[in-house]
């Protein structure tokens, strides 16, 4: 994953929420060059600060010829997986582990986390964490501070959900909510 920050006159060019898109070969390479070794490594090449500016430009015209994809949770097949997922989008605080869900389906954790890798190519874990964090989005977006939206979602630990909802959509929960207002 890379991240890079852009300066408030480029940043009210991207878009004024978390969004996915299909990157070109360029983007790509725009991606290497602003976040590679230059950064941090002395030895590496630096480009100067008007030169980055452009690049990131050129990354912007990229991204908005790019077409967006949705945010996207993928959705199971397996029945024994399906009814694990209502479980969860109707109550994403539940903290059943996966033997407990189980046994409630009639299925070992073993299957489960079979099941989870090959269908859905992460781990039951994963995928509820990616459920939690989506449903925090919109709570957030209809006002929830992020304390209340962390119980809602499942977590204990406001400090746990910060770094998870950080990690996969790339800006904070509080900066998330503020950029919604604005």
């Amino acid at each position: 994953m890379r991240i890079l920050f852009l300066p408030p006159g480029q940043a009210r060019l991207a878009p004024p929420r978390p969004a996915v898109f299909e990157v070109s070969n360029l983007a790509r390479e725009l991606l290497l060059v602003l976040t590679g070794p230059g950064n941090y490594d002395d030895s590496a090449r630096k480009y100067d600060r008007a030169a980055q500016a452009r690049l990131r430009r050129i990354l912007l015209d990229e991204l908005h010829e790019s077409p967006e994809q949705r945010l996207h949770l993928p959705e199971p097949h397996d029945d024994r997986l399906r009814a694990i997922a209502v479980r969860l989008y109707d109550n994403p605080a539940d903290n059943t582990s996966l033997p407990d869900l189980g046994r409630a389906i009639g299925a070992s954790a073993r299957t489960l986390s079979r099941l989870f890798q090959s269908e859905l190519g992460m781990t039951y874990y994963e995928w509820r964490t990616q459920l939690r964090v989506y449903r925090a989005l919109i709570l957030l977006a209809e006002g929830h501070d992020t304390t209340c939206t962390a119980h809602a979602c499942g977590w204990s630990n406001p400090s746990h959900f910060i770094a998870a909802f950080t990690n996969l959509i790339g800006t904070t929960p509080g900066r998330y909510r503020a950029d919604q207002r604005s």
